[in-house]
């Protein structure tokens, strides 16, 4: 089988080669640079160290090595999208756009098409039923990634490998460990790839700038204080707000006239809602509910809303609109923007996904 590893110098990925060796397979590793060192500014993500260590990788397993620069491509597609969605009071996920775009969009495009498969270190698993491959969860539930790589099309989970997804993360870096690779005890990365050593608000400020705004209690219309834009706050937020007597919560935006909404508490009714409208609802491998739910038959789902171990329990119907998420229980900070991840009731298949709706 003629494979392509995507390695990025961690120990997941440098892991993914070694089990590969060790199923008979050399693959061709690819590091893909997104980092904007060429944005005056910008220091890239630690790009040369990555490199130096899957170059060891590659020598040690004898597998070609290249570097695929798809920087204007992350630019174009993965930062443009990030800063426009902010601009309209929306709260982006470029982990998302990145890995359907970039890693399984322009490289499939410029490299991977020329290979049989495509391996990465994500925690996830593929799981085949009645022969059509779905994407599914991972042994790890802390570092199961399935909610990152929820917006995936059939096509390209049809041709992906995830050689650590059936391991929990304590035995990678034991495999990692025992075969003596440079990456065994490497923090994980956090953050935003591209924005390097930059601060996120840093990086806002550069591309909107700040525009003086009032801050309003949501239940009294009290004017709290200032900030300097909307666009440096998200639903759900808590930190940075710089108000007394808190603590205080962003539960709602006002883009049109630069306005944040919060409330006080731990647990403010306002933050919580039962209902998930969903924008460009779509299922991943095969239409497995549409029959169900044109006849008004709710189906009953596990579903993520943000990257969290924890499935929330509920049920998907039909509207007018579209299609909705109804919660079992009323959860915290919908935020517009976000991606819900829609499971079987098993938590296991991922079936369907969309866009949280304002």
């Amino acid at each position: 089988m003629n494979v392509a590893a995507l390695v990025s110098g961690g120990v997941d990925s440098s892991v993914v080669v070694h089990l590969l060796k060790e199923q008979g397979i050399t693959p061709d590793i690819f590091y893909i640079r997104i980092g904007m060192e060429d944005e005056e500014g910008y220091i890239d993500c630690p790009a040369e160290e990555d490199i130096e260590i899957t170059t060891f990788i590659a020598r040690k397993y004898g597998c070609r090595f290249q570097e695929v620069n798809l920087h204007k491509e992350y630019w174009d597609n993965v930062v443009s999208y990030t800063i426009e969605s902010v601009r309209k009071g929306l709260t982006p996920n470029p982990d998302v756009m990145c890995n359907k775009l970039i890693k399984f969009g322009a490289f499939e495009q410029r490299c991977g098409k020329d290979y049989d498969r495509t391996a990465t270190g994500h925690y996830a698993t593929i799981a085949q039923v009645d022969g059509t491959p779905f994407l599914a969860t991972a042994k790890d539930p802390i570092k199961d990634q399935t909610d990152f790589l929820s917006q995936l099309s059939y096509a390209q989970i049809s041709k992906l490998m995830f050689p650590i997804g059936g391991m929990m993360k304590s035995e990678v870096r034991d495999i990692a460990h025992a075969a003596h690779l440079p990456s065994a005890d490497r923090k994980d990365s956090q953050g935003i790839c591209f924005l390097g050593k930059i601060n996120y608000n840093d990086f806002l400020r550069r591309y909107l700038g700040e525009r003086e705004g009032k801050i309003v209690e949501l239940e009294t219309g009290r004017i709290l204080g200032t900030h300097r834009g909307y666009w440096f706050h998200t639903i759900g937020q808590r930190k940075g707000l710089l108000l007394s007597g808190g603590p205080w919560f962003v539960v709602k935006k006002d883009i049109n006239e630069n306005v944040l909404y919060v409330s006080q508490g731990y647990d403010p009714d306002a933050q919580y809602g039962n209902r998930v409208d969903l924008l460009d609802f779509h299922y991943l491998s095969c239409d497995l509910w549409s029959e169900q739910l044109e006849a008004g038959t709710p189906v009953d789902v596990k579903f993520k809303i943000r990257h969290t171990p924890d499935f929330a329990q509920g049920h998907l119907i039909r509207t007018e609109q579209g299609v909705s998420i109804l919660s079992d229980v009323r959860i915290q900070g919908i935020a517009p923007g976000q991606y819900a991840t829609i499971y079987d009731n098993d938590a296991h298949l991922v079936v369907a996904t969309g866009q949280i709706a304002n």
